[in-house]
């Protein structure tokens, strides 16, 4: 966590509504930082159904592993996040640790340890004292809250300056429904079917299956289209819980994803996820400027996608944004490299409004001083047109400064 807010930070937080049959309660167990909150317990007090995403990462954490394993059961009544260890690359012990905290939680909550899920964000390899969990759960439980959302975000923030949180309103048949959500986030971001750490809750009333299909294609567009730094992490963890508390309202239960009455409720979801998301990018590590890339024009919109990530990962394209230079020749390297079909002669290339490459060339009518202009906002659009097809994809970025290097030059002291 840093002393100082990214500039980047939202100005104001939504006023988050507690989400009925979710309470939540935060503790500091002094697992790696000193007096400040470092434990969050989230309590669904009827069994709630759950949906998750995971890092790709071939070094998974165990808490990942947890989480997988207890996933096709389908029920949720409680979920452990820690920060200042991350509990992976930990061996035996850490399967140990995962167990001992499941059962800490099984017995405060008064559940089985298939209906606990787990996470934890920090230094890898360093094996994480899961006793400091036993002696506080039962205390958070019986002092959990709804309305405590921001609270929940703050404490498992690591590297994070501002705590990610965000609210929607949805209707299914008629019937208000809420969901809300929490993400820490800010170095280590190159997410793959999820982001560092992430829990969204509804009290819509969805069956497991049906809410696992709206999770896994709410990602492609949002998490999965953010990078900092092009490091996926070990612990990505995005997960998503409905306690069908709206039951009492009269909504009727949804079994499957391709029910027409979840038209709203996906929306919401979807634009809910890219929030976060985007909060995520805009705390990352040193960042000062939010870079917006969109792709078109290429074979396909997979291929698209490829491209803009080239551009978005490419420490050249990042540290000239930083640099406020207008160095499209970046921009032509990582298109080139790509790996994607492109065709020098036919690409085009936009700072914000300003063409400055067309056909191939610089374009004739190019402005220094008014691409200088663009470079010199915080949020910069940056359109590049390979004119081969249809495809189009949009990613999201920060540049890479000189603080990037310091933040994590001696993260583990």
């Amino acid at each position: 966590m840093s002393d100082s807010v990214s500039p980047l930070a939202p100005k104001s937080y939504p006023d988050m509504p507690a989400i009925r049959g979710v309470r939540m309660a935060t503790a500091a167990a002094g697992i790696k930082y000193k007096n400040r909150t470092d434990v969050l317990l989230m309590v669904f007090d009827k069994p709630a159904t759950v949906a998750g995403v995971f890092t790709r990462s071939k070094c998974p954490s165990a808490p990942v592993d947890f989480c997988r394993a207890n996933l096709s059961h389908g029920v949720a009544r409680a979920v452990v996040v820690n920060s200042g260890n991350a509990n992976a690359f930990t061996g035996v012990r850490g399967k140990a640790a995962t167990e001992l905290t499941a059962k800490s939680a099984s017995e405060a909550v008064g559940c089985g340890k298939n209906e606990v899920y787990l996470a934890s964000t920090g230094v890898i390899g360093e094996p994480l004292d899961a006793t400091k969990f036993a002696g506080v759960l039962g205390d958070m439980n019986s002092g959990a809250t709804g309305d405590f959302w921001l609270e929940a975000a703050r404490a498992i923030m690591t590297t994070d300056t501002y705590p990610k949180v965000a609210t929607r309103t949805a209707e299914i048949g008629g019937v208000n429904v809420t969901i809300n959500g929490i993400s820490k986030g800010a170095g280590m971001i190159a997410p793959d079917m999820a982001t560092m750490l992430s829990f969204v809750a509804t009290d819509a009333d969805i069956a497991s299956p049906a809410l696992q299909s709206l999770l896994s294609a709410g990602v492609g567009p949002s998490f999965n289209s953010v990078t900092v730094d092009s490091d996926t992490s070990t612990s990505d963890t995005l997960m998503l819980f409905a306690t069908g508390a709206a039951a009492e309202d009269g909504q009727a239960r949804i079994e499957t994803a391709d029910d027409p009455r979840l038209a709203s409720f996906r929306a919401a979801l979807n634009d809910l996820l890219k929030d976060l998301a985007l909060q995520v990018v805009r705390d990352g590590e040193g960042a000062r400027k939010m870079v917006e890339i969109t792709v078109t024009g290429a074979e396909s919109d997979a291929a698209a996608k490829v491209i803009a990530l080239s551009i978005a990962n490419s420490p050249l394209v990042k540290t000239a944004i930083a640099g406020e230079d207008a160095n499209w020749g970046r921009i032509v390297m990582a298109v080139g490299k790509s790996g994607e079909m492109a065709d020098r002669d036919r690409l085009a290339i936009w700072f914000g409004d300003v063409r400055v490459a067309v056909d191939g060339e610089r374009d004739p009518a190019y402005s220094e001083a008014a691409t200088t202009a663009v470079m010199k906002e915080q949020d910069i659009p940056v359109k590049v047109d390979i004119g081969l097809g249809s495809g189009r994809a949009t990613v999201w970025t920060c540049d890479l400064t000189k603080e990037y290097v310091a933040i994590n030059g001696d993260y583990r002291s």
